[in-house]
């Protein structure tokens, strides 16, 4: 919005300038976010806590130490992360950028989704909230709305093509299969943050790397200079992306703040599903969904895992872990919370390197 307000009058005063500038917008949305993270955080958390006597219901059948040490924490703090990534989006960012939008949509509804889950959790008292059919649906209806609107914005030699990371020419046209392609790339990845939302602070930090990346990835893919040359595609518009990743990086580093073991809220489905959604949006918008998955290999390994787990015991009637999520089975083992959490954080800067590494190596 500042730069629609600001950029027509850089003759006039030429301090606005600045506001052409992706870079200098992007940085603005970080600080913005984790401005309102820091102001807004203390007192939602006290109003959760006020309004959810109980805290979140925590799994019976999970780690038996869960139900002392995490008993009585209030969820749907994902509401913070939406409030700040929001705000310091529609602030920094050209509001006039479709795909901006789209990526907002998604955000915000499947975080309506997760508002609804954690809202059936805390009334009911367990630990299932929305039918899964239910939520499932909600997830597809709001993707496919916005699968259809980037396909519409974006240039018709790409809109529904597949890019191959490693092979520079390659695009595999999808034609209408890519719109449940996406679909699934955009739920796909707002589950498996989901599934990976269980410990203090393991979610949220992967999130961040993540957004991190394809902020960048964006910045390239936007710019017809630096496209060319590490001959990636070129997709119009998309460097506004940039600014609404750097959003969600100051939204997720205020937020760690407040979920540092021991945490003090947890984001809850308000917060796993709606952050997953706008990386998977993200993704197809930038045409690098496949990088998703390497960047995001953490999130990938615990959807194997309970994948695994469950074919397994319904196939042989055996674990192949002793619990899962991934990150269960170490607990399980007598791994402590905050060795897992940060072994995680290491795999995921791996895997984020790997994932930055696919813009060169062609």
């Amino acid at each position: 919005m500042l730069y629609n307000l600001l950029a027509p009058y850089t003759q006039d005063f030429p301090a606005f300038n600045l506001f052409r500038y992706l870079t200098f917008r992007t940085g603005g949305a970080v600080i913005t976010s984790l401005v309102i993270s820091f102001v807004l955080g203390p007192r939602l958390i006290a109003w959760l806590r006020r309004v959810q006597v109980h805290g979140q219901p925590i799994r019976e059948d999970g780690p038996p130490d869960h139900l002392l040490r995490k008993k009585g924490t209030p969820t749907m703090g994902g509401f913070l992360i939406l409030i700040a990534l929001t705000v310091s989006t529609v602030l920094w960012a050209d509001i006039s950028n479709g795909y901006v939008w789209a990526v907002l949509m998604v955000a915000v509804g499947f975080g309506a989704v997760g508002g609804a889950d954690d809202f059936m959790k805390l009334t009911k008292r367990n630990s299932k909230g929305l039918p899964g059919r239910l939520k499932m649906l909600w997830q597809v209806l709001i993707s496919l709305g916005a699968t259809i609107w980037i396909v519409s914005l974006a240039n018709p030699a790409l809109s529904t093509s597949l890019a191959v990371p490693f092979i520079k020419a390659l695009l595999i046209d999808l034609g209408w299969f890519f719109i449940p392609f996406a679909i699934f790339v955009m739920v796909g990845a707002s589950n498996a943050v989901n599934l990976t939302d269980g410990l203090d602070g393991l979610a949220i930090v992967p999130v961040m790397i993540a957004a991190g990346v394809f902020g960048f990835i964006a910045y390239l893919v936007g710019n017809l200079v630096f496209a060319n040359y590490l001959q990636i595609h070129y997709v119009a518009g998309t460097g506004e992306l940039a600014v609404l990743c750097g959003a969600l990086v100051g939204a997720s580093l205020g937020f760690l703040w407040f979920n540092a073991p021991p945490a003090m809220v947890f984001m809850g489905d308000t917060g796993s599903l709606s952050m997953g959604g706008a990386l998977g949006a993200i993704s197809v918008v930038i045409k690098h969904e496949l990088v998703l998955a390497i960047v995001g290999g953490l999130f990938v390994l615990e959807t194997i895992s309970v994948i695994v787990q469950v074919a397994s015991f319904k196939l042989t009637g055996k674990r192949v872990f002793r619990m899962a999520p991934l990150h269960h089975h170490f607990e399980q083992k007598g791994w402590a919370e905050s060795t897992i959490v940060i072994r995680f954080w290491i795999i995921a800067s791996i895997l984020a390197l790997a994932g930055l590494a696919t813009l060169k190596l062609r």
